[in-house]
């Protein structure tokens, strides 16, 4: 057989586990899908723009390991680069592939199309380097192999995004053969001496502390190292909290896990525990103005405490490298002496948070009873999508079955992420129970991508909360710009289906309409079901007000004076 540019591609990307790759056609990337859609392997996902294709494969490698979306130069490119962005700050590895100019035309004087109108055409691939960790333009045959797997072996090693720019007119040439996949997915041999000498600062630490507590990041499914912190908690016994990022990312049915720390907002007794702590266990932590509540939970001593990363670790104020987090957990874990008793005073201290109330049927629905019944219907194969904002903080609370999961974005913190991207986790695992809270505010940027649901019958449940605005903006700054012009949301999705749709949209003003539209969704098997629901603006967590109130000082600080 003889592979083309863009068949050696498409095969790459399905010897790696993607069944889809998402695109938006553009002339510069015409030539380039019909290569692709020669590998049978690998089914075309198309989006109704380059942002929301970017957040589709960002949420398609949140389920599969690895995405990738298809874009057109500049103009899809550039609004792609957000989600890209995302990609980078939640430590996902998501592969942008772009058509580019006809290679003829790179320094030829020629102003094209879909371009600044200057003749340098590599300000693109210049762009992409900020926010990957590699960036290749390919403009020759020859050379699109080895330049091709370079790019997927960075995204797949440091679990992070990757820029492939193609020259329109090479991607249906001839080029080597694709070998085994086994050369893409190598691991890097550890430092030896570097991993000896951090365990035996680890261990010195672990084994000497009378309460430690491992406290679990987001960066620990970048890590790979999910199954090795839950040994860790085993063979320590001592208490496991997530953070807000990583809820999900350690299974809450496990008997060390006590709670999400989120600094004054963390579930009871879990901040004063931590606190307390000689020797708090970071695995994979991200400290952010949002995770530490506006800087006032950035809890870390470094004579007692150990940061584990993907790719080093820092204890007894040094710094280790060289090896891989999973590889230095597998080394210290049969050497950690036993600790439970300070598990067992948590929970004799600290008991289960009580179910909420069940409140009266024809009462105005309240986010209280709109969580409670969002809690009803999570079972060991859902999936809850938490868009950025009041949907942070009542998803914290939902009491998690093993098996279900978590997804939210609070690093890039991207209003709009969540339709998008669980359409493209639905595409990647439609068997599994697919939820998104998100707001009014929010859907309106991306709400188009429901249209995509209906298209692929995907069965995705959308929990819209109609509160007439940016509720997260509201508490940490108001304003008239954080009002939104109202729409008939519920309506819309029959507008999606047009003639050949079998969405559903549906209103709940209270709880006895919220419970009969729940049953309905999750009966319904022939595409979405957008519920909306009726809040109070004025109704929203408790614990969004207080971390408002903290960001909000943060973020007003005064500059510092001159000295």
């Amino acid at each position: 057989m003889v592979y083309t540019v863009g068949q050696y591609l498409a095969t790459r990307l399905a010897q790696l586990g993607l069944n889809h790759v998402f695109a938006v056609a553009g002339d510069y990337n015409l030539i380039l899908l019909d290569e692709l859609e020669k590998v049978s392997e690998l089914k075309q996902v198309y989006c109704s723009n380059e942002l929301n294709c970017g957040f589709a494969a960002e949420g398609y490698a949140r389920s599969r390991g690895l995405g990738a979306a298809v874009v057109t130069f500049s103009v899809g490119a550039f609004s792609a680069f957000n989600a890209v962005g995302g990609a980078a700050a939640e430590n996902l590895p998501l592969i942008l592939i772009s058509g580019a100019p006809n290679n003829n035309d790179y320094g030829s004087g020629h102003i094209l199309h879909h371009t600044t109108g200057h003749y340098d055409y590599s300000y693109q691939l210049e762009m992409a380097k900020y926010i990957t960790v590699a960036a290749v333009s390919i403009t020759h045959a020859d050379t699109a192999p080895a330049l091709i797997d370079h790019a997927i072996r960075q995204a797949l090693y440091h679990q992070k995004p990757v820029y492939i720019e193609l020259s329109c007119n090479i991607v249906n040439l001839p080029c080597a053969r694709p070998g085994p996949i086994t050369s893409l997915t190598y691991e890097k041999s550890s430092d030896v001496d570097s991993l000896e000498a951090a365990a035996k600062a680890c261990l010195e630490k672990i084994n000497n502390a009378k309460n430690p507590v491992i406290v679990v990041g987001n960066k620990t499914r970048a890590a790979a190292a999910e199954k090795e912190v839950v040994a860790l908690a085993k063979h320590l016994g001592c208490p496991v909290a997530t953070m807000a990022h990583a809820k999900s990312f350690f299974p809450e049915e496990d008997p060390h896990y006590i709670g999400t720390f989120w600094g004054e907002i963390s579930s009871p007794g879990v901040e004063e525990y931590v606190k307390n702590s000689d020797c708090r266990i970071y695995v994979g932590a991200v400290f952010n103005d949002y995770s530490t509540v506006g800087w006032t939970s950035h809890l870390y001593d470094e004579d007692k405490d150990i940061l584990f990363s993907p790719h080093h670790l820092r204890a007894a104020k040094t710094e280790f490298s060289g090896f891989k987090l999973k590889n230095i957990l597998k080394h210290i874990i049969p050497l950690i002496k036993k600790n439970s008793t300070a598990l067992e005073a948590f929970k004799a201290k600290h008991h289960a948070e009580k179910a909420a109330a069940v409140a009266e049927g024809n009462a105005p629905l309240t986010t209280v009873e709109l969580t409670r019944q969002i809690q009803g219907i999570i079972d060991n194969n859902t999936t809850i999508f938490l868009e950025t904002g009041d949907s942070w903080f009542h998803g914290m609370h939902y009491k998690l079955p093993n098996g279900a999961r978590v997804e939210s974005e609070m690093q890039w913190g991207h209003i709009g992420w969540s339709v998008p991207a669980i359409f493209g986790y639905a595409v990647s695992a439609p068997e599994r129970r697919n939820i998104v809270m998100v707001g009014d505010g929010s859907f309106q940027l991306t709400a188009q991508e429901v249209a995509q649901m209906i298209r692929h019958n995907l069965n995705v449940i959308i929990i819209l909360i109609n509160n007439q605005g940016y509720t997260i903006e509201v508490k940490i700054h108001d304003g008239p710009y954080n009002r939104v012009k109202n729409w008939d949301y519920a309506n819309i999705i029959n507008t999606f289906n047009a003639e050949d749709g079998h969405g559903l949209g549906l209103k709940a003003k209270n709880g006895a309409e919220l419970a009969d539209a729940m049953k309905t969704a999750l009966n319904h098997k022939q595409g979405p079901v957008l519920i909306e629901v009726a809040i109070d603006p004025q109704d929203c967590s408790p614990d969004l007000v207080v971390w408002g109130k903290k960001v909000a000082k943060a973020n007003s600080r005064p500059p510092r004076e001159k000295k």
